[in-house]
């Protein structure tokens, strides 16, 4: 793969960037401590801003390296982040990346997360090499799925028991996407 960093991406409604320490009060007001974005996800609520600064704080030193992935969805109209867009995830024997997502609860189900992830998608594909794209869900939560879905990933299974997030160990749905698949 041809690592090239975390570069701005612009969509019809949004801005992809890098996040910067002044988004701290954005993250933590719009979806960083917020339990009902985090139920599904590995992290805990940040319980306070500064737990969110800290955060950044690491995130903004890792923009050095060109094979760290980290995208801030800044919607356009409102000017400020509501979510992040990430790699959290490769395997360079197989040039894979995998994806994972979060976007403040006010902004669910308007299609910005399929817009973010599309157009990384074609970033990671173009620009990076990458050869695959995953990205998984926990079944109980059908929504972040049906966002891999929209964006032309294709369902490859279920594997039972196989991770565990903020609710418990949970059986996860896995998408995934070749550079080789019509897009």
């Amino acid at each position: 793969m041809n690592h090239c960093g975390t570069r701005t991406i612009e969509t019809a409604r949004l801005v992809l960037r890098q996040l910067r320490m002044d988004d701290a009060q954005a993250m933590y007001a719009n979806w960083a401590s917020d339990p009902d974005v985090t139920e599904f996800l590995t992290w805990q609520p940040h319980e306070s801003v500064e737990a969110t600064r800290e955060l950044l704080e690491s995130w903004v030193a890792r923009y050095a390296d060109d094979a760290f992935y980290q995208w801030g969805i800044e919607l356009k109209s409102l000017g400020e982040v509501i979510g992040t867009i990430s790699v959290v995830a490769m395997d360079e024997r197989i040039d894979m990346l995998h994806i994972g997502y979060c976007i403040g609860k006010p902004w669910w189900r308007q299609g910005i997360m399929t817009e973010a992830f599309s157009a990384v998608i074609d970033y990671l594909f173009d620009e990076v090499g990458c050869k695959r794209i995953e990205s998984v869900f926990d079944v109980e939560n059908p929504h972040s799925g049906d966002v891999m879905r929209k964006c032309g990933l294709s369902f490859e299974g279920v594997s039972r028991s196989a991770d565990r997030n903020n609710r418990g160990i949970c059986d996860i749905g896995r998408y995934a996407i070749l550079a080789s698949d019509p897009r």
